[in-house]
């Protein structure tokens, strides 16, 4: 199961993997932070611990969930001449997904309106964390179809996903701020959305594309904005992404204990 340990493709996957599920992580951890602040000071920090834990497992669960029926091989039916299986199905759904998830996201980003905020209201902490556990699954989707659509091995996934929720837990506040400060790291991993989705579904009809061309794709992607960040100025007052679910402005858990 664990093989891949002396693969240098698999290792280059995970790390690829991961700072992704990172990235694409913050409006997780935004959102969290927001309705944990409407609980006593002293509950805070507990409840964001386990909001990241329970957001773990929904993916985790996702993941083996996915995992298994993409055994699904027999064909269903046929479209123009091609015989699509329960897999297949699950490939082009999930780039699809994927494909409307990422523009969706840029146009939030960047033409959203700075007034909308949650409307979610717990009363408890058990209703917070109810209400915590249900939007963890509507966020770890489009995280577990990312991690399907980079990774065949479900242990190097597995690994990234929970690897990705250990940082967060302990360096939230900083990733959090160093992507605030230079939003062009969350655009660019948006648009790493939307390379997966396309290979997911070309997959979906058989087109095998390698992975380490996404990989390099993506590194190559990270180097030259890397690259960028360090020879250029920092502007003064760099662009805010709007966020629907802080009213416009990043908001990032404190580090109280």
């Amino acid at each position: 199961m664990f093989d891949w340990m002396t693969n240098s493709e698999m290792w280059m996957a995970l790390a690829t993997l991961t700072a992704l599920e990172i990235v694409l992580g913050i409006d997780n951890i935004i959102f969290i932070s927001v309705l944990v602040g409407r609980l006593p000071h002293h509950q805070r920090n507990l409840a964001r611990r386990m909001g990241l834990g329970l957001a773990m497992v929904a993916r985790l669960g996702l993941l083996f969930s996915i995992s298994l029926m993409m055994g699904l091989t027999a064909p269903l039916f046929t479209v123009l001449n091609h015989a699509l299986s329960g897999r297949d199905l699950i490939l082009v759904g999930g780039g699809l997904f994927l494909l409307a998830k990422a523009t969706h996201e840029i146009h939030e980003s960047l033409e959203g309106v700075d007034e909308q905020k949650t409307s979610v209201d717990p009363t408890s902490f058990g209703m917070m964390m109810f209400q915590i556990t249900l939007l963890d699954i509507v966020f770890s989707l489009d995280s577990v179809i990312t991690a399907v659509g980079l990774v065949d091995d479900i242990s190097v996934m597995a690994t990234a996903i929970i690897a990705a929720v250990l940082v967060m837990l302990f360096a939230a506040r900083s990733i959090g701020e160093f992507v605030d400060t230079h939003p062009t790291i969350k655009i660019l991993a948006l648009s790493f959305l939307i390379l997966v989705g396309v290979t997911l579904m070309v997959e979906g009809f058989d087109v095998h594309v390698p992975k380490g061309y996404i990989y390099f794709a993506m590194a190559f992607s990270v180097a030259v904005e890397m690259i960028n960040l360090r020879i250029r100025p920092r502007a003064a007052s760099p662009l805010k992404l709007h966020n629907r679910y802080s009213g416009g402005k990043m908001e990032f858990p404190s580090q109280e204990h």
